[in-house]
């Protein structure tokens, strides 16, 4: 399985999102700190759940971040678009 596919399978079991978008953006980053050429080291996600609506913005980070757990630390970046 790939990571874009892990991030999506731990959020949609998590947040049961009503719009989930996982973006693989390594390609973007060729020569940057992070990308080792193997791809899969950046990423942007687009998420949007009920269960977000009332946390604040710190709250809903944490909250992807403990759904993701051990991916986090294979990434070099994860950039988060979150809402209710």
């Amino acid at each position: 399985m790939s990571i874009r596919e892990e991030i999506e399978t731990r959020l949609s079991a998590a947040f049961e999102p009503r719009e989930l978008v996982v973006q693989d953006d390594s390609d973007q980053h060729i020569g940057h700190a992070g990308h080792d050429g193997k791809g899969e080291s950046h990423f942007s996600v687009r998420i949007r759940a009920v269960a977000f609506g009332e946390m604040n913005r710190v709250a809903q980070h944490r909250a992807v971040h403990k759904a993701l757990g051990d991916v986090v630390p294979r990434i070099h970046a994860l950039a988060l678009d979150i809402g209710a």
